[in-house]
């Protein structure tokens, strides 16, 4: 067990001197000092500074974890943190606050662990079922839909949590009688009616439905939901503001163009061609 949860983090500015110099070649990543850093990466995960978060800290991680500087002990006490209510939930609810972007980058951070996992197998099947029912919870719980910040850079929690989404399911321990459970939550996702997705959002969550699809996600779970989105908006309607229907209806129908798009050379997903297409020249 490494000490990750008792150690001191660095400052801010000094840390991301520290990983700048790293960047362009100028220092090497300090194994005598890991513990240390990896804390102060985590400690400012959530920073407001895009730079910091988005390209220094984010980019760190994703190289230590792909060149397997990381050992496995080491990832899986960061993975406990990542999952805790100081991380993956700090904050949750709360919409158009700062805290999204500890949340959003917390998923891309398991979604690395994950990436690693896949590869060489180290997480017991019990904490990969507990990241999915932590992952579930997180997305049923997020509110904060924006996309790109001003002066702040991304948030794009949905997209992100995505991102997990299809490493997850990539994961052997992840079998198909589960796949249900995380296609709703993820499907729920799209037909929101108070934030217009314009940053690619239905795109990536595409990307791990089509994975469980691959994997043996049965088509017609797909076409039952499709065929519901026509009752279902006419539900909303009598429900909602009208200016948020519009919304709902402008996310539904970009999503289902980009999900007919992304099928449409799949030879083995044709049967939802065109259910999908008589889906969107009903609206």
């Amino acid at each position: 067990m490494t000490l990750l949860y008792n150690t001191a983090a660095i400052e801010a500015s000094e840390l991301k001197k520290f990983l700048k110099d790293l960047k362009v070649g100028e220092k090497n990543w300090e194994k005598e000092n890991e513990l240390f850093l990896i804390n102060s990466m985590i400690e400012h995960i959530g920073s407001t500074d895009s730079e910091f978060r988005d390209t220094l800290i984010y980019g760190t991680f994703c190289k230590l974890t792909r060149d397997k500087q990381l050992n496995h002990q080491l990832l899986i006490d960061m993975l406990d943190l990542c999952l805790s209510d100081t991380m993956l939930f700090k904050g949750i609810g709360e919409i158009e606050t700062d805290t999204v972007f500890t949340r959003s980058f917390t998923t891309l951070l398991i979604t690395l662990i994950l990436y690693r996992d896949n590869e060489e197998g180290f997480l017991s099947s019990n904490t990969v079922l507990e990241i999915k029912d932590k992952l579930i919870a997180y997305i049923n719980l997020e509110h904060d839909l924006r996309g790109f910040v001003a002066g702040k850079g991304w948030a794009h929690s949905i997209a992100h949590v995505a991102d997990a989404f299809d490493e997850l399911v990539k994961n052997e321990n992840i079998t198909s009688d589960l796949y249900l459970e995380i296609l709703n939550p993820l499907w729920d996702k799209v037909f929101v009616s108070d934030a217009f997705y314009i940053h690619d959002e239905d795109e990536r969550i595409l990307v791990p439905i089509l994975e469980m699809l691959n994997r043996g996600l049965e088509a017609e779970a797909i076409e039952d939901l499709v065929q519901n989105i026509h009752p279902k908006l006419e539900k909303q309607k009598s429900q909602i503001d009208e200016e948020n229907y519009w919304i709902l209806y402008a996310n539904c129908k970009k999503f289902l163009k980009s999900f007919y798009l992304q099928i449409d050379n799949r030879t083995s997903l044709t049967s939802l061609k065109p259910i999908i297409k008589k889906t969107i020249l009903s609206m």
